[in-house]
């Protein structure tokens, strides 16, 4: 039985989390797999409605209640850590609770494990839902990202970790700032299916511009060193590029690299180990639910 535990990080979001449940427990799963969920509440300030739980093809169901709110990363990374540490599991799937991660796409992951060798298997993104503007946005993101780190991140928290992977990752300060750039960081060779972003079941999508403009700088603040040397090379070669014709305007681009450069310094100083390694401290108490 190779046991797997679904890991969902949630704020509020209670009715999302309950259809995203119902349709997890209606997918068509080998019965040599062993489903289980671990939901992360980052104390919510709406109450889960108590309802009539009918999920028979999920093994079990937990809600870590955190005592402060520590936003979707760390919820991630405290979740990792406590499944590591106090669950039996070979596999882990993080996985948003909105309905924007698609529960059928679960079984692709899982139909993977066998070819993976332990390899992490991610989610690549071929199709997203969100208008056109942020979808151009969100190809600048993976260009600057690729220019300044040398590396193609096209995945999210969608992903399927084995429990080799997840030991590197609690290891790893970086995991507690940045999901995707972390396992980026810690694993080289990587395993992917296909994925289309969906659609949140209830309400907007929360990826706005500001959010995706802080996970990019966040994701890039894990190679900082590499950016770091990448942009005094840019800064060099642009001055000699517009040394005769320095103004305000040929200016600007040096600006906005200023700005990043302080903006993703500032970001690195998340990547904190000793509250990464405290994380658990900060759960309240654990529901039971199934």
């Amino acid at each position: 039985m190779i046991k797997i535990k679904i890991l969902i990080p949630i704020y509020n979001d209670w009715q999302s989390v309950s259809k995203l449940l119902d349709e997890i427990n209606n997918l068509s799963i080998n019965s040599e797999f062993q489903i289980s969920t671990i939901i992360v509440n980052d104390a919510s300030n709406h109450d889960r409605q108590d309802e009539e739980i009918n999920l028979d093809n999920i093994y079990s169901i937990k809600i870590l209640n955190m005592k402060k709110n520590q936003g979707h990363t760390r919820c991630i990374a405290t979740g990792l850590k406590y499944i590591y540490e106090k669950e039996d599991f070979d596999y882990v799937i993080p996985m948003d609770g909105d309905g924007e991660d698609r529960p059928e796409e679960i079984n692709d992951l899982i139909n993977q494990i066998k070819n993976s060798n332990y390899k992490p298997i991610v989610g690549e993104r071929i199709k997203r839902s969100e208008n056109l503007l942020f979808k151009v946005c969100y190809q600048i993101h993976k260009l600057i990202t690729l220019t300044f780190t040398g590396k193609t991140i096209k995945f999210g928290n969608f992903t399927c970790l084995s429990k080799i992977t997840v030991e590197k990752m609690i290891n790893e300060k970086a995991t507690w700032n940045s999901f995707s750039g972390s396992l980026t960081k810690v694993e080289k060779d990587l395993s992917s299916i296909p994925s289309i972003r969906g659609t949140r079941y209830f309400g907007p999508s929360k990826m706005s511009f500001y959010n995706l403009i802080k996970h990019s700088l966040s994701i890039i603040s894990v190679f900082r060193k590499t950016f770091l040397i990448r942009s005094a090379l840019f800064v060099i070669l642009y001055i000699l590029l517009i040394k005769s014709n320095a103004s305000v305007i040929t200016a600007i681009p040096l600006i906005f690299l200023f700005i990043a450069v302080y903006s993703i310094s500032n970001l690195a100083l998340r990547e904190n180990m000793e509250e990464f390694e405290k994380s658990l401290e900060n759960i309240n108490n654990i529901d039971q639910i199934k």
